[in-house]
C-alpha cells in the first residue's frame, strides 16, 4: 500500500470532492468542496490529496496563520478507506512537510472534545491538548517543532 500526499488539480478535484466521511463522522469535518473554495479564495492555505495506490482517497488542508504557527484545518479519509492505517501515515506525512516551514514553532490542530478516538490519534503524533478553542468548542492540541 503506497500513501502520498499529492497536488490537487484539473484532473483530480473532482475525485477530492466526492470523497466522503460516514454519516455519524459528517458534523466533525467540512465539505471538500467548500474547503477547496476557502482555499483558493484565501491566503496561506495549502490543499493536499492523500492518495493510496494511485487514488485519492483523504483530503488535508492546513493554514499557516503566522510565522510560526501552521494550523491543520481538515483531514479526512474517505468512509470507504477508513482503518486501514492509511490516516496514521498521512498525518506523518503531513506533519514532515508542514515542518519545513521556515521559522515555524507549533503545529496545532482542533478536534471535538467528546472524541476520544480523536484525542488519543492526534496524542499519539504528540499533540498535547492546551485547551479549548477561542470560540469554546473544539479542543486544541499544539505539538512544539
Amino acid at each position: 500500500m503506497k500513501i502520498s500526499l499529492e497536488e490537487i488539480n484539473k484532473s483530480n478535484y473532482e475525485q477530492v470532492c466526492d470523497l466522503d466521511v460516514a454519516e455519524n463522522q459528517q458534523g466533525f469535518v467540512a465539505c471538500n468542496m467548500w474547503s477547496l473554495v476557502e482555499s483558493f479564495y484565501n491566503d496561506n492555505h495549502t490543499c493536499k490529496a492523500i492518495y493510496c495506490n494511485d487514488q485519492p482517497v483523504g483530503f488535508f488542508m492546513w493554514v499557516q496563520e503566522t510565522p510560526t504557527k501552521v494550523s491543520i484545518w481538515r483531514f479526512m479519509i474517505d468512509e470507504s478507506h477508513q482503518n486501514k492505517g492509511i490516516g496514521r501515515v498521512a498525518l506523518s506525512q503531513a506533519i514532515t512537510l508542514i515542518k519545513q516551514t521556515s521559522e515555524l514553532k507549533f503545529i496545532e490542530i482542533c478536534y471535538n472534545p467528546k472524541n476520544p478516538v480523536a484525542k488519543a490519534f492526534y496524542s499519539s503524533f504528540g499533540f498535547e491538548e492546551v485547551g479549548l478553542d477561542e470560540d469554546g468548542e473544539d479542543m486544541l492540541a499544539v505539538i512544539a517543532v
